[in-house]
């Protein structure tokens, strides 16, 4: 169930978070233009670096379309830096270390690891018009071909 403003046809709920080079990205940095915002679970795992090197890898087509991309996720800015480093990712990652974007956009689940109840990402993707309403939400998505997908759900817009 998704929160009061997260949803289809809701407007986008607001953030102000640092990206790997602790410069400050909000939602207002991105109106008038389309805004894939996907939120996984770590950087530096095997499915959260195959779906930020496919969103990395189709950025400039995104791009020409009047797209940007952002990941989101729980790890702050000098994780984000070493892995977008070591592996050439070039969409912006945002540092959500106290879990408000993610909390904003109910993306935060629960999960039993060895008898012990866990908070933790739902992998999410969420497409934001140039208005800044929510058009497309996709939950506990796969990583493989994932992009792909978002880039025809954007070219549909």
């Amino acid at each position: 169930m998704l929160n009061q403003g997260a949803g289809i046809g809701q407007l986008a709920p607001d953030f102000e978070l640092p990206d790997a080079d602790m410069t400050i990205a909000s939602l207002a940095d991105y109106r008038h233009k389309t805004l894939v915002l996907f939120f996984y679970v770590r950087d530096d795992t095997p499915g959260c670096t195959t779906e930020a090197l496919e969103f990395s890898d189709l950025e400039s087509v995104f791009t020409r379309l009047g797209c940007s991309v952002i990941g989101i996720s729980r790890d702050d800015c000098i994780r984000h830096g070493a892995f977008r480093d070591k592996h050439g990712i070039t969409v912006r990652l945002l540092a959500d270390k106290e879990g408000v974007a993610c909390k904003a956009y109910d993306v935060l689940v629960t999960r039993e690891v060895d008898g012990v109840r866990r908070v933790g990402v739902n992998r999410s993707t969420f497409i934001i018009d140039a208005a800044g309403v929510i058009r497309h939400v996709l939950q506990g998505v796969v990583p493989k071909g994932h992009a792909k997908e978002i880039l025809n759900l954007v070219k549909e817009l």
